[in-house]
């Protein structure tokens, strides 16, 4: 079912939502003064339709970097008229007082507000507009919603100093929120007194208190009647908190879980405590105890443990004091304990590090307000899908999609997700990914590279990216990812790897593809940035995978693009080419790459009077007698050569050499290939060597264009055949056969 839930299109809600939120102004909203965003007087939308414009706003902001925020955007819900909104999810600094102030008159029953740091007691006053309606709100992580802006009064001279003082809230209480039932004050700041402000909520069904230190928890039995879920992720636990806790004997779940690494942390769990919770809270279904240390053994001894098949009856179970238990946890936490390696635990699912099932049960329930834990977990997921195989990958891929979407600037998750993400999209798991699948991965990948500029994530997001079909599955993001390379390699201190990877790319980008993207990369400026780096090769006296890539990109780029051979020229590169060919005479496949690229050049007829120096001319004609890569170097010399001899003895304006000297070595190198050379050319249209056909001013550039035509189709009867026909080369040829000025051998190869 996983597989197909991947597959199936957007639904017609998202995409509609998806499209008016990235054109407001064309759909729902207008202008006003040009600035101001507001709603066209005869839209009227439901709660379910607003809740999903409101949140999905918040994730495109968060997670598109192409997408704009409007500043007035929260304004839109401030008449319920018009929008009603329910239930909405902010986060981090998208949102800020004026937006929740906006929305003041909203009859809200769900709020969740998480890591808004920008949020300040004015938003506490704004609390107050929801509190006849709001049965569930979170405050996770919004460490500034208790502090106020004061000025102290009197002094002037400190007014200047200090103009605004943050000073704590302290008169704030969940007085008259008669509904409230389920409430998250994760991460709250220190001094704000809990009791005090929770004092007032007549049944608390779900408390979410992580990383909050209380010594004293007494007050927690006013609900116990009505709490079921309770949270102290990271809380210094004492006796006396354990005392209070089963006194809770409604609880369902319980997670008194810690991060290890996090502080020292006296409390160890016993097997005492774990049947104190096993006998008091009956409903338990389920319960996560990560992170602890046990004092002593609450395992059963191994013999008996390993003679059957895993279990997960309470009755085999390997931890001693959940044998008690009525029936088995829906979910028990284990990661970073040892108790999740036993054989037999009493539960459906369990969280932990023994195996992919356990990590990806970790990944799943931590990811969204535990990153530091997440991490560790990704980690962990990452030696599974590098030496193992995944079982689950589906499962794993969305995981550690959502991870780095909610995490964008975690370094820690953005390092080890993108490395994960380089396994699990590999060749060998390439047939169980959808093309959304795949997709989500690129934005992700792209998403990384934007924000971190950080060595590992960039070199890890240009690893992933080399398991794609390049251009075909980067095409939908096109000019993005030519940007973001561009960035890498215009870098003044660069890694050497990451160079070599992202050059690679670049050209894998640049090779078949449609004319109008390769002239839309050339005026971002990668003939330039090529041009830069065989520079920086060349004073460093070094022919590596980055010289050769740069030239073979630049070869790609110029494939019947004029403006982008015409670039080639202006930014020196012909004294370019001419100090590699000095400096390296031996590197074969440099000399193929950069006579490749100058048979483009040639090919554009306004450019041919810049090759028509002594010294231009001279080379090529030596290269003729070239044996580099084949015939590879000669045929690409004599390819330029035959364009520059099609305009005529009179365009020819050098006195050394001489034309006919030219042609006649021309004529022997033709002579010397063998007719039946592979090839390590790559042919898009026949249409510049077709033009040498139909013409008499130069036989041997007919000669050449026919020698071409003939090895192409014979050698590869299958790939060029039909291009030859499609593009007219058959009455150009018959046509040619009749020619008094073509040679007798033309005529022969041509027939």
């Amino acid at each position: 079912s996983l597989k197909m839930a991947s597959d199936s299109p957007e639904s017609l809600m998202t995409l509609c939502t998806d499209y008016c939120l990235r054109n407001l102004e064309g759909t729902l909203c207008y202008l006003l003064d040009n600035e101001t965003l507001r709603l066209h007087p005869d839209i009227f939308l439901p709660s379910e339709i607003c809740d999903k414009l409101v949140n999905e706003y918040v994730e495109l902001v968060k997670t598109d970097s192409i997408f704009e925020p409007h500043e007035s955007f929260f304004t839109l819900f401030s008449d319920p008229r018009s929008t009603r909104l329910a239930r909405i999810h902010l986060r981090e600094h998208i949102v800020q007082d004026q937006d929740l102030e906006a929305i003041r008159k909203q009859d809200l029953i769900e709020l969740y507000l998480t890591n808004c740091e920008k949020l300040t007691a004015k938003s506490l006053q704004t609390l107050v507009s929801f509190s006849h309606t709001l049965i569930s709100l979170s405050l996770f992580g919004c460490c500034n919603i208790f502090y106020e802006e004061e000025n102290p009064g009197g002094c002037e001279d400190d007014c200047l100093v200090n103009p605004t003082r943050q000073v704590l809230v302290k008169d704030f209480t969940f007085e008259g929120f008669s509904r409230l039932r389920f409430l998250n004050l994760g991460r709250l700041i220190e001094g704000v007194n809990v009791e005090t402000l929770l004092r007032p909520l007549a049944s608390l069904a779900a408390l979410d208190l992580s990383g909050i230190q209380l010594n004293d928890v007494g007050f927690l039995t006013q609900w116990k009647d009505s709490l079921v879920s309770l949270v102290l992720y990271n809380m210094d636990l004492s006796e006396e908190h354990i005392q209070v806790i089963t006194q809770l004997r409604k609880l369902r779940h319980l997670d008194i879980s810690r991060d290890h690494l996090s502080s020292y942390y006296k409390f160890k769990l016993t097997r005492r405590v774990l049947n104190l919770f096993v006998e008091n809270l009956v409903n338990l279904t389920s319960l996560d105890i990560s992170g602890h240390t046990m004092l002593e053994n609450c395992t059963i001894p191994s013999m008996e443990e390993k003679m059957s098949q895993t279990s997960i009856e309470p009755a085999k179970s390997s931890i001693a004091p959940f044998r008690s238990l009525k029936r088995p946890l829906q979910f028990l936490g284990l990661f970073e304990t040892s108790l999740c390696r036993l054989t037999h635990i009493p539960a459906y699912k369990v969280s932990g590090d023994k195996n992919e099932e356990q990590v990806l049960n970790a990944i799943e329930a931590y990811t969204e307000h535990r990153p530091e834990i997440t991490s560790r977990a990704i980690n962990l997921l990452f030696d599974i899908a590098r030496i193992e195989r995944c079982s689950q990958l589906l499962r794993a891929l969305q995981l550690v999609i959502t991870a780095l979407k909610c995490h964008k600037d975690d370094k820690n998750i953005q390092v080890t997700g993108s490395a994960a993400l380089f396994y699990l999209t590999n060749s060998e798991y390439r047939m169980e990914q959808s093309v959304k699948l795949r997709r989500q991965v690129i934005q992700v990948v792209l998403n990384g590279m934007e924000s971190y500029q950080e060595v590992t994530v960039q070199r890890n997001c240009c690893l992933t990216l080399c398991n794609f079909s390049i251009p075909e599955e980067l095409e939908f993001q096109y000019r993005r990812v030519n940007e973001l390379l561009l960035n890498i390699l215009n870098q003044s201190r660069q890694d050497e790897s990451i160079q070599r990877i992202a050059v690679h790319l670049c050209n894998a980008l640049v090779c078949q593809v449609d004319n109008d993207h390769k002239e839309a990369v050339g005026k971002m400026g990668f003939v330039m940035t090529m041009l830069k780096l065989i520079q920086k090769k060349l004073a460093d006296k070094t022919c590596d995978q980055v010289m050769e890539f740069s030239w073979s990109a630049l070869w790609n780029i110029t494939d019947e693009t004029p403006d982008n051979c015409e670039m080639f020229l202006n930014y020196s590169g012909m004294k370019l080419f001419l100090e590699c060919l000095k400096e390296f005479p031996e590197k074969q496949e440099l000399h193929r790459n950069m006579l490749g690229l100058l048979g483009n050049v040639a090919e554009v007829k306004e450019l041919r009077p810049q090759l028509m120096t002594s010294q231009f001319i001279s080379v090529f004609s030596n290269l003729l007698e070239s044996k580099a890569d084949g015939i590879e170097v000669s045929y690409n010399a004599c390819g330029v050569l035959s364009h520059i001899m099609f305009d005529g003895p009179e365009a020819w304006g050098i006195c050394e050499p001489h034309r006919e000297e030219v042609v006649k070595r021309m004529w022997a190198a033709i002579q010397s290939w063998d007719i039946n050379s592979r090839r390590n050319i790559n042919y898009r249209s026949f249409e510049p060597i077709l033009r040498l056909l139909p013409q008499g001013i130069s036989p041997v550039s007919q000669h050449w264009a026919t020698w071409a035509l003939y090895n192409l189709v014979s050698v590869y009867p299958d790939k060029y055949c039909p291009l030859l026909i499609k593009e007219g080369g058959i009455p150009l040829l018959k046509d040619m056969i009749k020619m008094a000025s073509a040679r007798q051998e033309t005529k022969e190869m041509a027939r």
